[in-house]
This record gives structure tokens, sequence and C-alpha cells, in this order.
């Protein structure tokens, strides 16, 4: 009975050592989606009121834990039932990454001014609903974020016991929660704490340099992380489309894996643009004849 008690218990001890190495695998994979996830969030709980920056940062919280309570079951069914989706959408995922990473690049280099019908859209929407509408919008991206960290995740432990599997995801998934925004709510709050110190201190002192360090930091950083982010997500849909694509996998053996899947994630964002602005152009003209 014991002998048996004690076997129970080194099984677990097992179960759990693996999960530790898999789940840290799985997190190393999924960190440059987190990065970007990370970027996204920071910037998405600044502006408001500091009274509601926590606030609005939890909302978006509770809408990443849904969406994860949502995305995980759905993922372990797919591998267990139709195993084929998890290659076909992290691919369509990666084409999403590369997007997104692509057209952040191209925006900044080719950016044209606004109009001002657009910035008086802007201000009416911030002076009505733009804490709701910065919500939903963290929301909706963290659920495409949260899909491809999911997927990646379960694609380091396919060949795994089932119980491995769910343990592992529903870990990185929590982690990435947790990890995100626990960093993102410390990043919201520099300029406070430092406007703290500054006015503790009289604007004199270390304590008020460190005040006005951290107020200025924190633009700083969010910069920092678009920029980190931006790079990350072209890298880790390289990496999806060399590690999921067989010719792709065997291409340019000799070039480092970097630069390839750098290069790659370019290519497929590029191409992802070209689509969807002749799709657009197309529709446009088929409303224009419809009309």
């Amino acid at each position: 009975m014991a002998s048996g008690f004690f076997a129970i218990l080194d099984d677990i001890a097992a179960l759990m050592d693996d999960v530790a190495v898999t789940a840290k695998v799985a997190t190393r994979k999924t960190a440059g989606i987190l990065g970007d996830d990370l970027a996204v969030n920071a910037e998405k709980a600044t502006g408001f009121l500091s009274s509601r920056e926590l606030p609005v940062l939890w909302a978006i919280t509770k809408g990443s834990l849904i969406n994860k309570l949502i995305i995980v079951p759905i993922a372990l069914l797919l591998n267990v039932f139709f195993p084929i989706a998890i290659k076909v959408i992290l691919v369509l995922g990666g084409f999403y990454l590369a997007y997104e990473g692509v057209e952040k690049i191209v925006e900044y280099f080719f950016h044209r001014p606004k109009a001002g019908h657009q910035v008086i859209a802007e201000v009416k929407q911030d002076g009505n609903d733009a804490e709701k509408a910065k919500i939903k919008s963290a929301v909706t991206t963290d659920f495409i974020l949260s899909v491809e960290i999911v997927i990646i995740a379960l694609g380091t432990v396919l060949e795994k016991s089932l119980m491995l599997q769910i343990l592992t995801v529903s870990i990185v998934a929590l982690l990435a929660t947790i990890g995100v925004y626990g960093i993102v709510a410390l990043i919201v709050r520099m300029d406070d704490v430092g406007h703290k110190l500054i006015k503790r201190s009289n604007d004199k002192g270390l304590f008020a340099g460190i005040g006005l360090l951290l107020v200025k930091s924190l633009p700083v950083i969010i910069r920092m992380l678009s920029v980190v982010g931006t790079i990350a997500l072209i890298l880790v849909s390289g990496g999806i489309f060399v590690h999921n694509i067989e010719y792709l996998h065997h291409l340019l053996p000799n070039v480092a894996s970097i630069i390839k899947e750098f290069a790659i994630g370019m290519a497929a964002g590029l191409i992802a643009i070209a689509v969807l602005t002749v799709g657009k152009k197309i529709l446009s003209l088929f409303k224009r004849d419809v009309a």
C-alpha cells in the first residue's frame, strides 16, 4: 500500500519535471510574441488618467484570461481529432504576424499625415469611448496573439503524452497572461512613481533625479518595446514558416537561421500587404460598380 502511494508520488514528480522542461522550451519559443504582446498592451494601457490606468489594465487582463480559456481546449481538441489544422493555423498565423510586423515598418517609412476629418474623428472618439475602444482593441489583439502562443506551445509537445500537453500549454498560457500584464502594470505606473518621488523630494536631490528619470523613461521604453516587438514579430513568423514548410526548412542551409527567418518573415509580410492592398482595391471597385 505504502509502496504504491510512493510510486504515485514518483510518477507525479517525474511528470512535473517533464512539465518544467517542456514549459521552459515552449516559453522560449513564444518569447517573440510575448514581447509584441507586452509592447502592444503597454501602449494601449497608457494615455489615461492615473486613476484609470490599472482598471483599464485589469479589464484587458480579464479579457486575456477568457481568451486563453477559450483557445486552450479548442487547440487541444484540434490536436487530437484534426491535427493538420494545427499546422494550417500556425502558417496562417505566421502570415498575420508577418503582416503586422512589416506593416509597422511600411507605416513608419511611408506614413502619410492624417486628413483633418480623420483627426476630428479620433478626437471625438477619445472624448466619448476611448477607454472601451482601447480595451476592446487590446483584447482582440491579445486573442490573435494568444492563438499563436498556445499553438506554438502545443507544437513543442506534439509528441508527448496528452497530460503533458495539457499541463504545458495551460502553464504557458497562464504565465503569458500573468507575466505580460504584470510587467505592463509596472511600466504604466513608472511615471506616477516618478512624480511622487519628485514631489516628496521638493524637486531636489537624488530622489528627484530618479523620479525625473522614471518620468522621461516611460515613452522611451514604450517606443523600444514597439521596435523590439516588431522585429520579434517578423522573426517569429519566419521561424513558423521555416519549421513548418519543408522546402523553406532546407532552403539556404549555410545562411544563419536568424537571417533566413527574418528574410522569410519580411517576404511573407510584403506578400500579405500586397494581397490585402489588391483585395481592398478590387472590393472597392466592386462596391462602386454595384452602387
